[in-house]
């Protein structure tokens, strides 16, 4: 007999899964469908396990710099196999924790790859070969994307990486040359740079890090550079030419001038697509623009009773915005009251690099766009003592607001744990919190935080310790 449910997820990724959990929690009969990893690319393959990788950069960086702190540690070296077989443990097990939370939530899991094939149908084809058809009232999909290829530039898996193949190299490799410089881009250039790669990054815009306000891009730059990073921007990789162990680069340099570049491996992070092939999404009525579904703010698609979200869905392409879908939909499904659509200017963006990037909100170039008249706060971590004393005192903490009204415009962050720091910003921004309690906030001292309330201050003349 066709099982039948209340809600059918087609994908287990951060968007995915927390839909399935948040819709069983309601009462809501729910089946999550996935055809390869629980936990989907940001648990297997993005977030978590190149945050462990950067974990351990990180503490070579420390180790590197112990002297530094009145220690002694000579000769460090590192397992490159070590390293990777720690990060993809760290993976599994979160991997096998999802698991268990289906199951606590009474999640019917089945393995299985989905397509719709009419209203309320879903057929699944497991591995065997197999097929069978569920029927549900409502159908979430959260298939996620993958990395995309540029044209004569396809990744071999050898020489030229996706992200996948860069999180498990079999060594380190000498020289390497990323393509892109958003998070992805910048996040393994950062990882590569520290565990000793001499690494160039090439970025077709007119700086790294774009979509971050332009003064925080710009100490992102300087930084890399000083630890030794090659940065191309207003560049471009004409073409790739592969040897038996290496690649061949020409890179059209920002003054028209043509520049050949010898590395061991190159990495493409230009963007992503999303996984739409084969779900038959024209058949049900759900329209696909350039890679990704159409979707209104309660992330409805054109086919009835079909949602979509996450990296799927079209940007921002951050794990912690699919799930936060993921939990609106299913309270929608669920008649839940005050229900509320996703301001994505609430939404704060991370990068992992070292230094760390964090931000929300409107940039001051944007700000300034819509009209808005500003007011502009900065403090440096040089002059915060906790700073100091991590001996990480370079960064710098910017915060804008609306002249008129205080409305915390936006905030952006470069330094040491700012990916931690930025959620007090996300928080101020969904209460709508002006300047005035801010100011009115009491930080703990010492802590980075701190330098979160300077900016405020300076932003109104009021900045007290700079």
């Amino acid at each position: 007999m066709t099982q039948s449910f209340d809600v059918v997820v087609i994908g287990a990724g951060p968007g995915g899964y927390v839909a399935a959990i948040r819709a069983a929690q309601l009462g809501l009969k729910t089946a999550c469908i996935e055809r390869e990893h629980l936990g989907g690319i940001c648990l297997n393959w993005g977030c978590i396990p190149t945050k462990a990788l950067l974990r351990s950069a990180e503490v070579k960086h420390l180790m590197d710099h112990a002297g530094e702190f009145g220690l002694s540690a000579r000769d460090v070296g590192f397992d490159a196999g070590a390293v990777v077989k720690r990060s993809r443990a760290v993976a599994e097990r979160l991997s096998k924790g999802v698991g268990f939370l289906l199951k606590k939530n009474k999640v019917t899991q089945i393995d299985g790859t989905a397509k719709l094939v009419g209203k309320g149908k879903v057929a699944v084809t497991g591995k065997d070969g197999k097929a069978e058809e569920i029927a549900a009232k409502n159908i979430i999909l959260a298939t996620g994307a993958r990395a995309r290829h540029l044209p004569g530039m396809e990744p071999d898996g050898k020489l030229v990486w996706t992200y996948k193949e860069a999180m498990v190299p079999d060594a380190m490799p000498k020289s390497l040359l990323v393509i892109g410089s958003g998070a992805i881009g910048i996040e393994f250039a950062s990882f590569y740079r520290t565990m000793g790669t001499e690494v160039t990054v090439v970025e077709v815009l007119d700086r790294i890090l774009p979509v971050e306000d332009a003064e925080i891009s710009a100490l992102a730059e300087k930084a890399f550079a000083k630890q030794g990073m090659t940065i191309h921007t207003s560049a471009t990789v004409e073409r790739l030419g592969k040897g038996r162990s290496s690649v061949k680069a020409a890179i059209k340099l920002k003054d028209g001038k043509t520049e050949t570049l010898d590395v061991d491996r190159v990495i493409l992070a230009v963007g992503i697509t999303g996984n739409t092939e084969d779900l038959g999404l024209e058949a049900a009525g759900v329209r696909v623009d350039r890679g990704h579904v159409v979707v209104n703010e309660w992330a409805e698609t054109g086919g009835p009773g079909v949602y979509a979200i996450g990296d799927l869905a079209g940007p921002p392409w951050l794990a912690h915005k699919a799930s936060h879908e993921g939990v609106m939909v299913a309270e929608r499904i669920a008649g839940v009251k005050g229900v509320h659509p996703m301001d994505t200017g609430n939404i704060p963006g991370c990068t992992y690099s070292l230094p760390q990037v964090a931000s929300v909100g409107l940039t001051e170039e944007a700000a300034k766009k819509a009209g808005r008249e500003v007011k502009v706060g900065r403090f440096p971590f040089m002059g915060n003592g906790k700073a100091i004393a991590l001996g990480d005192d370079q960064g710098l903490i910017k915060t804008v607001f609306d002249a008129k009204t205080g409305e915390l415009l936006g905030a952006h962050m470069i330094g040491a744990e700012v990916t931690e720091l930025i959620q007090g910003y996300a928080v101020a921004r969904t209460l709508e919190t002006t300047e005035a309690e801010l100011m009115a906030t009491v930080f703990p001292h010492p802590t980075l935080s701190e330098m979160m309330h300077e900016s405020v201050l300076d932003a109104y003349g009021r900045a007290l310790h700079i």
